[in-house]
């Protein structure tokens, strides 16, 4: 069966009864997919053109508990129904789970029937659009680190989440025989996501015991964040089916090495392949607009945290020497910095940001990640020199933020913020 399916495959599968199940999913502001199971023919008859979810759903915290204050959702508006539409282009196999296919949806309001704009899909696509609308194309490319448990995700939870077992005892950064001993597991995670159409380029160990890392081919803004929050639901499920457990918290234990989450950004012409950060002539092949794009992400590192560090332990994660950033710079290949150049003097030239922490929705931060480069590109911000040295012992660097408060409050305060 093919990775990416269409309506008339649906179709013919439920005939040989190889599809029964039909997913369809939006993705909350924590990043989850959340959503309905669906018999095929009813998804075939009806579910295919919208289905309803309670509008708590992007009002609600990681307990699934309503959080009072939202305007768009509470108890006076008494939680009535958001329509979720799916994107028809997102529709594919997912061969961990039998007989099965999945669709995301747009979030769309029940009485208007335009997209919620809160809605994190909604979000990225103002963004993406935003970026369309210069003739450019917004490529991105994340890469999710995580723990491996030898334990299931009952066990763990019976257990208070407390000493648990990893997969693996001792550090396995990049190393083979270690992570041989996962390759099971891995191997399944990798296959199984290449087989949903989220074409994974390899895995490694990472530097934690039990750590792993996934990385994924670049895309186009939205189409990478779909393919991120399926990859993080995808690698819980098949875990699950191993009888093991992940997790992608920020700093599930003080010790350890955290989970970050790479972000890897460019800009691309209209047409297809053209690298616009690229300028053959130009000092590390940096174009202009590649400097100002850089110039403003380092301008707005700070207001845009909050969405790159989400929760209160992921601000656990910004330690000294941990290969986690605590200030703002850029540096040429530089994992000391927040900000590294990665492909220099090549057509891949690009940015990647390593503030971001496994925990994130990935909707959220590309959105914020686009929307601080192209206040840079708007405003004709400049780029100084990149950062040469320990950027964790430089105390006249601006720090990151250091706790979830200090992130929130510098995002409230943000006019570009609220202007994007």
């Amino acid at each position: 069966m093919t990775e990416q399916l269409t309506l008339a495959d649906i179709e013919a599968a439920a005939e040989t009864k190889d599809i029964d199940t039909v997913l369809v999913c939006m993705t909350d502001m924590q990043g989850r997919l959340v959503g309905k199971r669906f018999q095929v023919q009813y998804f075939l008859d009806r579910a295919h053109d919208g289905t309803y979810g309670c509008d708590y759903l992007l009002a609600n915290d990681l307990d699934m508990a309503p959080v009072p204050g939202y305007k768009a959702a509470n108890w006076k508006k008494g939680y009535g129904d958001y329509v979720l539409k799916p994107d028809l282009e997102t529709l594919r196999h997912v061969p961990w789970l039998d007989g099965t296919a999945l669709v995301l949806a747009d979030v769309l309001d029940r009485h208007t029937r335009e997209e919620v704009p809160h809605s994190p899909r909604a979000v990225l696509k103002a963004q993406a659009a935003r970026t369309e609308a210069t003739r450019m194309r917004a490529i991105v490319a994340s890469e999710l680190e995580f723990y491996l448990f030898d334990e299931s995700y009952d066990r763990a939870r019976a257990k208070d989440y407390r000493e648990l077992e990893t997969a693996g005892g001792y550090r396995q950064d990049y190393h083979i025989f270690r992570t041989t001993r996962e390759e099971g597991i891995m191997r399944a995670i990798r296959t199984g996501l290449q087989g949903a159409g989220v074409p994974v380029e390899s895995s490694r160990g990472e530097w934690g015991p039990g750590q792993e890392e996934i990385n994924v081919r670049y895309a186009d803004a939205l189409e990478m964040a779909d393919r991120h929050a399926i990859l993080k639901n995808g690698i819980k499920e098949i875990a699950s089916q191993y009888g093991k457990a992940i997790t992608f918290m920020a700093k599930w234990r003080d010790e350890l090495a955290g989970n970050g989450c790479h972000v890897h950004l460019s800009l691309q012409g209209a047409k297809a392949g053209v690298p616009l950060f690229y300028d053959a002539e130009a000092e590390y092949a940096m174009s202009a607009l590649m400097r100002r794009f850089m110039a403003g992400l380092l301008h707005h590192a700070r207001e845009i945290a909050y969405f790159l560090a989400p929760y209160i332990n992921s601000y656990k994660r910004f330690q000294d020497k941990t290969l986690a950033p605590t200030r703002v710079a850029w540096g040429r290949d530089n994992r000391t910095a927040a900000f590294r150049l990665c492909g220099e003097g090549t057509k891949n030239v690009r940015i990647e940001c390593r503030i971001g922490g496994a925990d994130l929705n990935p909707y959220l931060a590309f959105a914020a990640l686009i929307a601080a480069g192209l206040s840079g590109v708007e405003r004709d911000m400049e780029l100084g020199e990149g950062y040469e040295g320990n950027a964790y012992a430089d105390e006249k660097l601006e720090a990151l933020p250091k706790t979830l408060r200090e992130a929130r409050d510098l995002l409230d305060r943000s006019e570009m913020l609220r202007a994007a």
